[in-house]
């Protein structure tokens, strides 16, 4: 009875609500034909706008999109090895900080004590493995259960169940992962006429709307709209960064479940959130579908992903850097080194070249030529515009393959202070490398000089405007041949640790 009288207490708090908005919305009518000259000449006249209000068109809804699309999405739940510090109890102890308390059997009979708890039979703690568990969200792509979801939702899960939206519950395998995306494909068992839903063949435009389906916080089945609000958002996940950012409210176990236009086709995967608080603020971003399609169909035939790699550090040419290398624009990708070996090296591809184009297309980023290489497969022949010693040049090379796992160890080795030297117009100190190394290394940085917030102690300087040096007095030379020339930046190639990277430091006056 309690229920029923407040659900009509909400209802006829709505109808006065209603009632209000419709009085106000003729009242705005009456105003506006008054001002045009069209006054109302009867009592009749002025009721006629709160009826025009209440008759007016609604807005189209989003039913019908969800009930087409909303039963291919899935709750997904893991259960994954907790890490070895999880907290436990020693109840035996009488250090025990239960003990005597109104808690302590509570604790002593659903706990899992871990090493401090009951003994083994020699006598020794009981060493028990402890599970944590973790939720995300899925979507169907087949009839016979392919599906998709983040790669963070399944990483390192020693089991993985899903909870279609019917609430029946189904195991799943993993068939691949791409760390580099956060895409995995599963395979739920159990039928072969699951409901699915397919890939948007166009990507959406900013202003779009669109409806996320997905399982935030456990809760199964919630759908939110919004629109595109960006794309090709760089959000720093990785170097295929390629976001599209939406406004529909996205949390917590939204990881893994599809973005929908109002087609019904599925043209993002939500990944990721911006948020202070740890909740939805408004801003989500989603893989593309193009992006998901590529990935799923290598996982699915080969259970790993493979992509193409021509062997070079890059970075992106920057006003300073391109004013440095004479270029009227700052784009392209930069070479910071080429590795030994790879196609780049082997294709004659120099550290400060910088490739402005890839099969004729405008390579516009640094960030652009690793998704362009990475979309194609290895073995295939590429022509890149090449950018060497100021005039643009065309090279072809077949691409390798990207190793999946890179082993890089740095070797960091301490370097004496004997005989630096400073250069003041960066306010830099040097000293020679150690033990007849390549490079001279910076001892010091004067945080006022113009090279104190671009290098820092310990980096090693390899070249200055294209010169390879080796000593304090060369690095100073090279600085002051390009401050006699009228140049107002200085490009150095800096390696620090194992990355290397171009570096356009403006000239002091000193």
């Amino acid at each position: 009875m309690i229920a029923n009288a407040s659900q009509q207490g909400r209802r006829v708090l709505s109808r006065r609500r209603l009632a209000i908005l419709a009085t106000v919305a003729g009242l705005g009518t009456a105003a506006m034909l008054a001002g045009h000259g069209l006054v109302p000449n009867s009592a009749s006249d002025v009721l006629f706008a709160p009826a025009y209000a209440q008759s007016a068109q609604r807005p189209v809804g989003f039913a019908d999109i969800v009930e087409k699309v909303k039963p291919a999405v899935m709750s997904v739940r893991v259960k994954m090895e907790a890490p070895s510090d999880s907290m436990t109890f020693n109840f035996n102890g009488d250090d025990n900080p239960l003990r005597g308390s109104p808690f302590e059997d509570f604790f002593r009979r659903f706990a899992q004590p871990g090493p401090g708890g009951r003994p083994d039979q020699n006598g020794a703690p009981r060493q028990r493995r402890q599970y944590a568990t973790g939720q995300g969200s899925g979507f169907f792509i087949t009839a016979d259960g392919y599906a998709v979801t983040n790669n963070h939702v399944v990483d390192k899960a020693e089991s993985v169940e899903v909870t279609t939206d019917d609430g029946k519950n189904y195991t799943a395998k993993v068939i691949g992962t791409d760390p580099r995306t956060d895409i995995a494909l599963i395979k739920v068992s159990g039928r072969s006429d699951f409901p699915y839903v397919h890939f948007g063949d166009q990507s959406p435009r900013i202003g779009d709307w669109v409806i996320a389906v997905g399982n935030p916080f456990g809760l199964g089945g919630t759908v939110t709209a919004g629109i595109v609000s960006a794309r090709g958002r760089d959000i720093g996940a990785g170097p295929y960064d390629d976001f599209i950012q939406i406004d529909a409210a996205v949390n917590k176990g939204n990881s893994g479940g599809p973005t929908f236009d109002v087609d019904g086709n599925v043209i993002g995967v939500n990944t990721a959130i911006f948020s202070p608080s740890g909740g939805n603020v408004g801003i989500a971003f989603d893989i593309p579908a193009e992006t998901v399609k590529t990935v799923v169909a290598q996982l699915r035939d080969h259970g790993a992903v493979t992509r193409g790699w021509i062997g070079v550090q890059i970075q992106p040419v920057t006003a300073d850097i391109a004013d440095s290398l004479g270029m009227k624009n700052a784009r392209g990708a930069l070479v910071a080194e080429p590795q030994s070996g790879s196609p780049a090296d082997k294709a004659g591809i120099k550290a400060g070249d910088v490739i402005v184009s890839v099969n004729g297309d405008t390579v516009d980023d640094a960030r652009t030529l690793a998704r362009r290489i990475s979309s194609l497969a290895p073995g295939t022949s590429v022509k890149l515009g090449v950018v060497h010693n100021g005039r643009e040049e065309a090279l072809t090379l077949t691409l390798g393959e990207l190793p999946r796992e890179r082993q890089a160890r740095a070797n960091v080795e301490e370097h004496e202070d004997q005989g630096s030297t400073d250069v003041p117009r960066l306010g830099l100190s040097l000293a020679p490398a150690k033990n007849g190394g390549e490079g001279v290394v910076v001892t010091s940085v004067d945080p006022n000089g113009t090279a104190g917030d671009r290098v820092k102690s310990g980096d090693v300087i390899l070249d200055v405007n294209g010169k390879l040096v080796s000593s304090p007095a060369e690095v100073r030379k090279a600085v002051s041949d390009a401050h006699a020339g009228g140049k107002r930046t200085v490009l150095m190639r800096v390696k620090s640790g194992q990355a290397t990277r171009f570096v356009a430091v403006p000239l002091g006056n000193a």
